[in-house]
């Protein structure tokens, strides 16, 4: 695991090349989009529960389309679902433009709510389709690459757009990010490669869309061998610093915000979020980096290295915490979230080795499900907590302390491994 590993993968494969330039410019957008709704929601309001029900929104949809988007993306070409994903959240995004005022927040959460259950369709399949586009020996370098972009755009998107939203107004961000949806949606459409589980399949009717055989079907492919099981509930141990959306706002808005009095209240607060933002997106960053060349593709360091990675998510929240300056609350949650960006990368690797084309869809889509309810549950539950008078350092100790739940958790799964002796699966 090199970067030159990393650079001829990106070169040499212009299938995944393409599916890469999507996620940088789509990705980029989000962040820009994110910073700027966040510090609209909190302007307007002024409460920490209009960003907890945002982040609901932004989340949960994705949970209750999972089935759904499952059985579709393991019926039609997943290629297809990422493209009309992209063009429907275009128009979506373009329509935030209309919020001016206190009276028209309410517009946000529908369009929050359409938003995420396109994306609900969409990442299952872009996770799903990987294999499809690498070979078996390049999942991880694949995976690591995408984490890490997906590391690089929210640093740099949510650095860069706290300062356009400044400078150029929130409009300019929403426009911005629809133009992303849409250069992506172009990329994608560029892409050639041949789909085993669409090809073999009959034609899709609508009316499948209501038959839960499927879906039934998918839950008992994964329930036949617990560790599968095991491995794709563990994101919803990543959901649980799903908080984050929350804590670092009001943490950019009333512990650090950035600029003082000569920027003003509102700009020093967007600022302030934007650099904790940012931090987070330099530990998923170097989180992999480091996990990757260590592990080296090998299932029984993945599986290690995923325990180590809860314990770093669970010692940077304990110490964002306490951390008295801006620069020592970065580092916390450099930490914490280059664990949470480890655990991600290996799941998802383990998951694709595992799993098969024909029902590969469904797991995916029910690894991202669970692990957005518990981002919606722990996040509104931070924001009430802090409405009725938590402090925002209080919850994000809790935060740290609730990640040692589902360290513990994969602690006691990893003998299902030792017990089977199959250190191959």
């Amino acid at each position: 695991m090199t970067l030159s590993a990393y650079w001829r993968l990106i070169r040499d494969n212009r299938n995944f090349r393409r599916l890469w330039l999507a996620q940088i410019v789509s990705e980029t957008g989000d962040w820009f989009y994110m910073v700027a709704l966040y510090s609209l929601l909190l302007q307007l309001t002024g409460k920490a529960q209009s960003v907890g029900l945002a982040l609901v929104l932004q989340v949960l949809p994705s949970t209750l389309v999972g089935p759904t988007a499952g059985v579709v993306n393991d019926r039609i070409r997943r290629l297809h679902v990422m493209i009309a994903a992209d063009l429907a959240r275009m128009v979506i995004v373009l329509g935030m433009m209309l919020v001016r005022s206190a009276e028209m927040v309410w517009l946000v959460y529908p369009l929050l709510f359409l938003e995420t259950v396109m994306w609900g369709f969409f990442e299952p399949a872009r996770s799903a389709v990987i294999p499809n586009v690498v070979g078996e020996d390049q999942l991880l370098t694949a995976n690591t690459v995408s984490s890490l972009t997906w590391s690089v755009n929210f640093a740099v998107g949510s650095a860069i757009g706290g300062f356009v939203a400044v400078l150029l107004g929130r409009d300019a961000v929403f426009v911005l990010n629809a133009l992303s949806f849409l250069l992506s949606a172009l990329l994608l459409r560029r892409m050639r490669l041949h789909e085993p589980h669409a090809a073999e399949a009959a034609p899709f009717r609508l009316r499948e869309l209501v038959d839960f055989s499927p879906v039934v079907e998918g839950a008992r492919y994964i329930r036949r061998d617990a560790r599968l099981v095991a491995t794709v509930l563990l994101k919803g141990g990543i959901g649980i610093m799903g908080a984050n959306w929350v804590i670092f706002p009001i943490m950019g808005e009333r512990v650090f915000p950035v600029g003082g009095g000569s920027l003003g209240t509102a700009r020093a607060a967007v600022l302030g979020m934007s650099v904790l933002m940012s931090a987070r997106g330099v530990g998923a960053l170097t989180g992999p980096l480091v996990a990757t060349k260590w592990a080296g593709g090998l299932g029984s360091r993945m599986r290690t290295g995923i325990l180590v990675a809860f314990l770093a998510g669970a010692a940077g929240y304990m110490l964002l915490s306490v951390a008295p300056i801006l620069a020592l609350a970065c580092a916390a949650i450099a930490v914490a979230h280059g664990g949470g960006s480890t655990v991600w990368v290996f799941s998802t690797t383990l998951l694709q080795r595992y799993s098969d084309d024909k029902f590969r869809g469904r797991v995916f889509a029910a690894d991202l499900g669970f692990c957005m309810l518990l981002m919606a549950a722990s996040g509104y539950a931070a924001s009430v907590a802090i409405d009725c008078g938590i402090g925002v350092r209080t919850a994000a100790f809790f935060i740290g302390v609730a990640m040692l739940v589902p360290a513990l958790a994969w602690l006691w799964a990893m003998r299902l491994w030792r017990e089977a002796k199959d250190p191959g699966f």
